[in-house]
């Protein structure tokens, strides 16, 4: 019998063009590099604001309302934190015996040196995981559709505690549980996420993932079949094809396993009981993407910047201008270092980060989206630390 009532498809784009977010990325670089690294707060705000509006479901753009200031205030207070627990944590290693040798003399201070150093990255894990969860609390808090707000549930410590023991888990199983940890990891969050008075759901199995796992396990298996038979038969030209197509397979892995397993839980995800989602992005486009972008950021670094500052380096050398030295030569130095670094991500932007948001967003559709027209306001969510905790550790909060 056909469906009477057959579900609505609406189509997901990103309108944003190279030399709009160059052009962004650039500006706010170099204004954060005048105030030292303090407008970076105010570049991240505005790069979002750009994307969130060129994000559009049909004919309607997102909005993003965060602010600099919010995210600066946070970050101070992440800080204060992060300096007190770490001074409590090593306080506590330093009871235990292990403490900082700044030139080991012995095998037994070298180790000691070890064990602290990797005492204090375990100790910082538990601040990853809630500053993971805290930074897409703020994102989605700050996120508006059509004037209504999404939001996220205050639950980050029922975050951390099972993301310590998935990575647990995981580690003890040598990985063979990682499509467990991404899908509960991924299902807490989805599960606490709103849109207005609308929740999310997300659906499926955890065990659906393992199958984008084949490209990584077969390089593995390849990669150590070489090897094992590089050891038996003292190398030879098929040794050297295994464990080059198996290393070749193993690092598609690393690309092919994010992209399927997040289109996976996409396409299963549900927004208040109604609206569904499809998602279909292609691994061999991102995969063109990622080396066609990097042949471009390395050309037009090479021309534009690269081949003039060479030309400086010579014209110094030469005598052509007097000698810079002391601090003014380190100030240039350094000023040059710092405008390529933001040309250079700029320039991944506007030739990679752009040209991803173009595909994966195309390849998105939304089912049903009428039922949005029911959704009501929900109450603004405060911000609390503005994902501080994930601008101090560098986690997540990328823009």
């Amino acid at each position: 019998m056909t469906d009477l009532n057959p579900p609505s498809y609406t189509a997901v784009s990103y309108t944003g063009t190279k030399t709009e977010i160059f052009r962004l990325a650039l500006v706010t670089g170099l204004l954060s590099i005048v105030t030292l690294g303090i407008y970076r707060f105010w570049a991240k705000t505005r790069m979002r604001q750009h994307i969130w509006g060129a994000t559009r479901v049909g004919q309607d753009g997102f909005e993003y309302t965060g602010t600099g200031l919010e995210k600066l205030i946070g970050f101070l207070i992440a800080l204060v934190v992060l300096a007190v627990y770490l001074a409590v944590v090593n306080l506590g290693f330093f009871a235990l015996g292990l403490r900082f040798v700044s030139r080991p003399t012995n095998d037994a201070e070298v180790v000691a040196q070890l064990g602290f150093i990797y005492a204090n990255l375990f100790a910082l894990l538990p601040l990853i995981y809630f500053a993971q969860y805290r930074a897409m609390r703020y994102r989605l808090a700050r996120t508006r559709f059509r004037g209504i707000r999404f939001g996220m549930e205050s639950a980050a410590a029922g975050y951390v505690w099972r993301a310590l023991l998935l990575t647990l888990i995981t580690a003890l199983s040598l990985g063979l549980l990682y499509p467990l940890m991404s899908f509960r990891l991924d299902k807490y969050m989805t599960d606490r996420a709103w849109y207005g008075d609308a929740r999310f759901e997300q659906s499926g199995r955890w065990t659906a993932l393992y199958r984008y796992m084949i490209p990584f396990a077969a390089g593995v298996v390849v990669m150590f079949g070489g090897i094992a038979l590089g050891a038996i038969t003292k190398g030879g030209t098929l040794v050297t094809v295994l464990i080059f197509t198996g290393v070749a397979t193993f690092y598609f892995g690393l690309i092919y396993y994010p992209i399927r397993a997040a289109a996976y839980l996409t396409s299963h995800r549900v927004l208040g009981g109604q609206i569904r989602f499809t998602a279909n992005p292609s691994v061999w486009r991102i995969i063109g993407i990622l080396i066609g972008g990097g042949i471009a950021i390395t050309v037009i670094a090479l021309i534009t910047f690269g081949l003039p500052a060479w030309l400086f380096g010579q014209t110094l050398r030469t005598g052509g201008i007097s000698q810079l030295s002391g601090p003014l030569g380190f100030g240039v130095a350094l000023g040059i270092y710092l405008v390529g670094l933001v040309f250079f991500s700029a320039l991944a932007l506007a030739w990679i980060t752009q040209p991803l948001l173009c595909h994966v967003l195309g390849t998105i559709t939304v089912l049903n989206i009428e039922a949005t027209d029911h959704i009501h306001q929900r109450a603004a969510d405060k911000g609390a630390d503005a994902e501080g905790f994930a601008d101090a550790l560098d986690v997540g909060a990328a823009f």
